[in-house]
């Protein structure tokens, strides 16, 4: 198959699963937003059979002007269809991309019959309304609304959805695409993201080898509150250790942290977003980490760094609602979970204390952490739920191969890796109507042919 793959946000298990179908066969290209800023995954890789390719690039995604930001995700849509138009997939699932983006794309794939799978991270309507109903204005919640229709839009037309959590099934069931809905859990890449030592050459580099160490990596978004971190921080501190904070993001709420940080008079190290080959490092230079989830994120986001963190085999503290599918994974591994409101921060503070005064206990809580990613996060599998599901898109069985040693009888056959079989009728019949998406064309252009 020829699949397009587009994640937004440019994350590392996306990566992972493209250049595993490619390595199976498959001609992938995998896209994300290089204007978007976040943490991303191992996206320039030479080794790799995939062709990554960055689109959007030029002018910061900002967040939090959002006529300009509906503007920008209404231009990123029209560059994912050009892209489209060059690569010339039989198949398209994209993640973690902006409702507009996606609602652009999904009319392009449609005069195309081109399929679509929805590969749904974040019910967002829910999620802005959500936040909109607690701290925004009646206009925003209408803007919220308006998004919330075109995400069900998109879901209808897609050949195929995948959520991450059993809780986006009733959603689907109210959209009434829970027929074509699948659940595949998110996972971190194991091989990628690795136990390593506290006292590391990056921990060294950033003088925090040797202190007691909170550590926070990821985006700080509308989801969280910056603020509870350097919080957290104070009640450890006060608990008698001497802990410091060590924050890696970007954006408006880091002047948040360094501002409170002065006022609360707790250590912190503010750094950007590192190389993702130095992840690994990062976070072996925490010993707790620290994921922060908004309330009114509820089931329907899942902190894809919480995965991360279970494989770095760390201590893991959530400030987070406790429906959420990363709050069950850091209670199974014994880790602490809490609401993300600040009367929880002396409870917190005072688990983090114990964690950090007690190494055999530390250590414990690491080897449960990563025997857990070990134990849920095996590619393999994932990757053959998604190879079946993008062929069933577009037709194409994935059929299992089989090689015989003379001999063996048909129990001992080995099987390999699933492969497409041939595409019949690969051929397509082109609609009479098409957008222009022609490099050099108005964005509005509409011809007919």
């Amino acid at each position: 198959m020829r699949i397009l793959v587009h994640d937004y946000a440019g994350h590392p298990f996306q990566a992972e699963l493209s250049s595993e179908l490619a390595r199976r066969g498959h001609d992938v290209t995998h896209s994300y937003c290089a204007a978007y800023v976040s943490g991303k995954g191992k996206l320039d890789d030479p080794g790799s059979p995939v062709e990554f390719e960055a689109i959007g690039r030029g002018e910061v995604v900002d967040k939090l002007a959002f006529r300009k930001r509906i503007v920008q995700e209404l231009r990123f849509g029209v560059q994912l269809a050009r892209q489209v138009r060059r690569r010339r997939p039989e198949v398209v699932m994209v993640a973690n991309t902006p409702v507009p983006s996606m609602v652009l794309l999904a009319a392009y794939l449609r005069l195309r019959r081109i399929p679509l799978v929805l590969w749904h991270q974040d019910v967002q309507g829910i999620a802005i309304q959500s936040f909109a109903g607690a701290k925004l204005g009646r206009a925003f919640r209408l803007v919220a609304g308006v998004v919330g229709r075109g995400e069900r839009w998109v879901a209808r037309r897609s050949a195929a959805v995948v959520v991450i959590a059993e809780s986006f099934v009733d959603v689907h069931r109210r959209w009434g695409t829970a027929d074509r809905t699948t659940v595949i859990p998110n996972w971190a890449p194991l091989d990628e993201i690795v136990p390593t030592d506290r006292d590391n050459a990056w921990a060294r580099q950033q003088g925090i080898a040797w202190k007691p160490s909170l550590v926070y990596s990821g985006t700080l978004g509308l989801k969280h509150n910056p603020a509870l971190l350097v919080g957290l921080a104070r009640q450890v501190r006060d608990a008698g250790v001497p802990v410091h904070l060590t924050v890696v993001s970007e954006g408006p709420a880091l002047d948040v942290l360094r501002a409170e940080a002065e006022r609360l008079d707790v250590p912190i190290t503010l750094l950007p977003f590192q190389p993702y080959e130095r992840l690994p490092e990062v976070l072996g230079s925490g010993d707790v980490l620290v994921v922060l989830l908004d309330a009114s994120a509820g089931a329907f986001s899942v902190p894809s760094k919480t995965l991360s963190y279970l494989c770095a085999g760390r201590p893991v503290l959530g400030l987070m609602p406790a429906e959420n599918l990363a709050a069950t994974l850091v209670a199974e591994v014994d880790g602490c979970v809490l609401p993300p409101v600040d009367g929880a921060l002396p409870e917190a503070g005072r688990w983090v204390a114990s964690v950090l005064t007690d190494g055999v206990r530390r250590e414990e809580l690491g080897r449960r952490a990563r025997a857990l990613a070990e134990r849920e996060f095996a590619l393999d599998g994932c990757a053959t739920r998604f190879e079946e599901i993008l062929g069933r898109a577009v037709g194409v069985p994935v059929v299992r191969q089989f090689h015989r040693v003379p001999g063996e009888t048909g129990a001992d056959r080995k099987e390999l890796h699933p492969v497409s079989a041939s595409f019949v009728g690969a051929a397509r019949t082109a609609t009479n109507l098409d957008l222009d998406i022609r490099d050099d064309s108005p964005l509005t252009e509409i011809r007919t042919g």
